[in-house]
Order: structure tokens, then sequence, then C-alpha cells
């Protein structure tokens, strides 16, 4: 995002804050585990949740997503089962298995030391501005 609240961004139209920044595509694997952790779903309904996260700003197309799920299934993260009901086909539903739940709370882990990172960070560039300022 942008630090400015307009269209431009440092006199610029297009902006390119984010070109070289920091970046939150990590951040799905670790999604998926949360949303898992909190339900067993199936794919679609996944997709849904994913997209209701404020702090992802892209979700992945169904396809990358399922790739995710299969991956992490072949890892012992995540388990399927097929559910029917209705009348439609049957549904993979995925759950969160104990290795997964070990798996999530160290990416928890990673993230927060990255947030302290980039609260370190942070401080110190307004530290570098508020003495440019003052000279």
């Amino acid at each position: 995002m942008c630090a400015s609240s307009d269209k431009e961004c440092h006199g610029r139209v297009v902006c390119s804050c984010e070109e070289y920044g920091p970046r939150l595509e990590g951040l799905i694997i670790p999604s998926l585990l949360m949303l898992l952790k909190e339900k067993p779903s199936h794919g679609y309904e996944i997709m849904e949740k994913l997209n209701e996260l404020d702090f992802l700003k892209t979700v992945p197309d169904p396809g990358a997503v399922y790739r995710h799920l299969r991956r992490m299934e072949e890892e012992g993260l995540v388990r399927s089962r097929l559910e029917t009901g209705g009348s439609g086909p049957a549904r993979k539903v995925y759950s969160l298995t104990d290795e997964g739940d070990e798996y999530l709370l160290s990416c928890t882990a990673s993230v927060k030391n990255i947030k302290k990172s980039i609260v370190n960070f942070l401080s110190a560039v307004k530290n570098y501005t508020d003495t440019k300022e003052s000279e």
C-alpha cells in the first residue's frame, strides 16, 4: 500500500512503493492452515474465507490453492476425506493434522519475528527522517 493518500505516489501517477518492498505472499500457506484449524472445509469454502482475510492483498487463483492443499497433504500438514451429501458430487474436505498445527505455530513465531524487524525498521526510518528534518 502506498503511503500517499491520493492517486499519485511521490509525484508519480503509478505507485511503485511496493515494487521492491516486503510482500505478504508467504502468508498463503499459514493462512490456509489457520482457516483449517478453525474448521475443516472444502476448497470452495476455503477460497471464500481467503477472500475475507484483510491481510492478504491478493488471493491466489483456485488452481494454486488446490496445489498448495495437495502439497500440504503430501507433507502431512493436512488430511482430506470425501464427503457425500445432497444431490451433488462428493467433495474433498480438508482438515488440519497435528503436524500442520505445529507448522502453523512455527509460522506464527516467524511472522512475529518479521513484525519485530518491521517495527524496528520503521523506528529507525522515523529517527533518520526526524534527524534530517532538524538539520
